[in-house]
């Protein structure tokens, strides 16, 4: 059955549109940010209203997990939509930068609830062999975002006010949420029954203030790694708080990459980690080093996201199998962030950045959906909303750490393009090593606290 049949057609189409619609805005406001700070006077709190937005989302992404666990997917959503608007509305009519700061972080608590629940979602309304495909839509709700949002931003701050790139996406948020609430409602359901259900976990109030812990860590990561030497204490401070606090978070062996369920949120986090923080490297190499311009630059980021679309795609469509998807894929990555630091020698041609990104591209959007659909294989009934959440929260974290150690080498090597691109493949490789342990069969079991 298709997953645009008459059955699934309206909450298939609401996913997309509220995927596609927290994308545009991901990409939008990183191309208007500039302007927004300088606008409102506050540079000084620039990487803040990136990192205020992660750090919301992953607290969010903890309770989002077991709540849709125990009250069913909906509520999450709902309430998820809510505080995404709230936050766009904030951030649309913020008067000062610290202002703005606040309506970001609203923002990450709606979008971090959202995400996790429509991970849910998929496990409650779609058969399993479906859920490759809607893992698939999901990737491809992404590429549109990647390649129109920086334009459509960059003429709403030229022709109009800033303000409407936070505005405008209120317009269509809130019908995109009607649409799936009329198509999942009556499906989603509350708390899972039958064998196995989970009951509403212990110690939930203790996981929201590790998340919170972990969460402050990883904004200070972020946040003192872009101030260099004067940010070194905060980097400091950020390491020594993650190294406390993730492990509450992670399920048990994570670190050690034990076999099953617990080496997912390390696999994903690594190899979705090793590309995000090449990609903050590579088009300040194109533009440094080739001459590229900004537009030239951001042609060759695209290309990797229609490789993603492409290899979920290909994933989605069950002619390969997880196995060779999560090996493959994390090699793939390594090969490509390999290939397109070739074109640091000037006799290379640039149309080798191209064929990189898009080899990268292919690799993540190939391993990246797998590692979803895996997870939700191995999950108990009623426990999906916290295996997902812990999946989340090693992703975010993994490439906060990864941003940051990437950026810190290349500055410290005097900019050494080679140094910060090597560290990033030494990352895709180690996923691909990972890759076996966690598609061994482990039966199933949940993310927090599985025992190794």
């Amino acid at each position: 059955m298709s997953v645009v049949s008459a059955r699934y057609r309206a909450v298939s189409v609401g996913l997309v549109a509220l995927v596609m619609l927290v994308a545009f805005e991901a990409m939008a406001v990183a191309t208007a940010m500039p302007v927004v700070a300088r606008e409102l006077g506050g540079m000084h709190l620039y990487n803040l209203a990136f990192s205020a937005t992660l750090a919301a989302s992953v607290i969010a992404t903890v309770l989002g997990g077991r709540w849709s666990d125990v009250r069913g997917p909906m509520q999450p959503i709902a309430t998820g939509v809510v505080g995404f608007v709230a936050g766009l509305l904030v951030a649309g009519f913020a008067p000062t930068m610290e202002v703005l700061v606040a309506g970001r972080f609203v923002q990450g608590l709606g979008a971090g609830l959202i995400q996790v629940a429509l991970y849910v979602l998929v496990a409650r309304v779609y058969p399993g062999e479906m859920h490759p495909k809607v893992f698939a839509l999901f990737s491809a709700a992404w590429v549109v975002p990647s390649m129109v949002g920086p334009a459509i931003a960059g003429l709403v701050v030229e022709n109009t006010d800033w303000r409407w790139i936070f505005w405008g996406v209120t317009l269509i948020v809130i019908p995109a949420a009607l649409l799936l609430w009329r198509g999942a409602g009556g499906q989603a359901g509350g708390q899972a029954g039958g064998d196995g259900a989970a009951e509403p976990a212990p110690g939930l109030g203790g996981k929201l203030v590790w998340a919170t812990v972990t969460a402050a860590a990883a904004a200070l990561i972020q946040y003192g790694s872009a101030l260099q030497l004067s940010g070194v204490p905060l980097l400091a401070a950020g390491v020594v708080l993650l190294a406390v606090a993730l492990p509450r978070l992670l399920p048990a062996g994570a670190l050690r990459a034990a076999r099953g369920l617990p080496t997912a949120p390390v696999l994903r986090g690594l190899a979705y980690g090793a590309l995000m923080a090449a990609e903050v490297l590579i088009p300040l190499m194109l533009i440094n080093e080739r001459g590229l311009t900004p537009t030239g630059a951001g042609i060759v980021l695209t290309i990797g996201a229609l490789g993603w679309s492409t290899g979920s795609w290909i994933k989605g469509r069950g002619t390969i199998s997880n196995l060779t998807a999560l090996r493959g894929g994390a090699l793939m990555v390594a090969a490509g962030i390999t290939l397109v630091s070739f074109v640091l020698v000037d006799a290379v041609p640039i149309a080798l950045a191209y064929v990189a990104m898009a080899v990268a591209g292919l690799g993540i959007g190939a391993l990246h959906p797998t590692v979803s659909v895996m997870v939700l294989e191995m999950s108990r009934t009623g426990e999906e909303g916290q295996n997902s959440a812990a999946l989340g929260v090693g992703e975010s974290v993994f490439t906060v750490v990864a941003v940051a150690v990437t950026g810190a080498l290349f500055t410290a090597a005097g900019e050494a393009y080679l140094v910060g691109l090597g560290f990033t493949v030494a990352l895709a490789l180690l996923a691909a090593i990972l890759a076996p342990r966690f598609a061994q069969p482990a039966g199933a079991g949940t993310l927090e606290g599985t025992a190794s």
